[in-house]
């Protein structure tokens, strides 16, 4: 892999992952364009992505470290609302977790494929411009204005651990090709009652732990498999320096990406979102159709 294969593949991760538009539609797209498709380096590139998620980690670190150090001095029983948030973290985090390890191979071999991710793409906008509709959902994102008069919107510091489950649940439909865990966390948690802001924020902390186990997992697991058949590992196959490379970009990228989404969701709804998810199925399908691009 070329040094500007890895700032491309950077940026795209970093500017998608915590959009609710799906990063592995368009990192499929980009490897595609890039031509690191082909079968002797799919492998490592799907691995490769997974790991540049490092990147999008580091960012969040970064801009919520404030959040961070609270959980940290909760652990400690410095802060009770920092141990709370970090146990609501932990329950939003089992779920995707266990099913992730179990599920993870059946996964691979029966949805990462070309009509289920883009099943996932077209449904997804679909629910999307359905949430963005207005009050009646729970989804009305002007800054400061409740729901309704009866059930007004929480913060993260109002999070219960059902709320964190319910969350968690949502989380686990994003273990499905297509589907963005960005939009399950950010569209379940408005659904549950939280401030579209709040939400965004309770989803780049899930971040943490998910895509850190993530990349773990993904990279034991290349390093295993290689190993076993004779093979280069990613590492071996890509090269060091692009995958350092391609996590610093990444890492950017997402911290301007998760500040742009702040400030978008306090001002407009989740619609546009739906409507750009439509329109990227529609090209992936097109691109598909033609041959220029495979999934799976």
């Amino acid at each position: 892999m070329d040094l500007w294969h890895a700032i491309i593949l950077g940026l795209v991760e970093g500017i998608t992952e915590y959009l609710p538009v799906s990063s592995t539609g368009h990192l499929i797209l980009t490897s595609a364009f890039l031509g690191l498709d082909s079968p002797e380096t799919k492998q490592s590139v799907d691995t490769f992505s997974i790991v540049i998620q490092g990147g999008a980690i580091l960012a969040v670190l970064g801009l919520y470290r404030a959040r961070v150090i609270q959980m940290i001095r909760g652990l400690f029983g410095k802060s009770r609302e920092g141990r709370r948030l970090m146990i609501n973290l932990i329950i939003a985090f089992v779920p995707a977790a266990v099913l992730g390890v179990l599920l993870d191979d059946l996964i691979e071999a029966n949805l990462f494929h070309t009509w289920p991710v883009l099943g996932a793409l077209a449904l997804g906008g679909v629910w999307m411009i359905w949430l963005g509709k207005g009050k009646k959902h729970h989804v009305s994102v002007e800054a400061g204005e409740p729901h309704d008069a009866s059930a007004p919107q929480k913060s993260i510091d109002d999070i219960t651990w059902r709320t964190a489950l319910g969350i968690g649940l949502f989380q686990v439909v994003a273990m499905w090709p297509g589907t963005s865990r960005s939009m399950m966390t950010i569209a379940g948690g408005t659904l549950l009652g939280l401030k579209p802001k709040d939400a965004a924020e309770f989803s780049f902390l899930l971040g943490l732990p998910t895509l850190g186990g993530a990349c773990v997992y993904k990279l034991g697991k290349n390093w295993l498999e290689t190993r076993e058949s004779g093979e280069p590992n990613m590492i071996e196959q890509l090269g060091t320096l692009p995958t350092v490379v391609g996590i610093v970009v990444a890492m950017i990228a997402a911290a301007i990406a998760i500040r742009w989404l702040v400030s978008f969701l306090n001002r407009h709804g989740l619609g546009v979102f739906g409507w750009y998810r439509i329109a990227l199925a529609a090209a992936l399908g097109g691109l598909i159709v033609g041959g220029l691009v495979t999934i799976g």
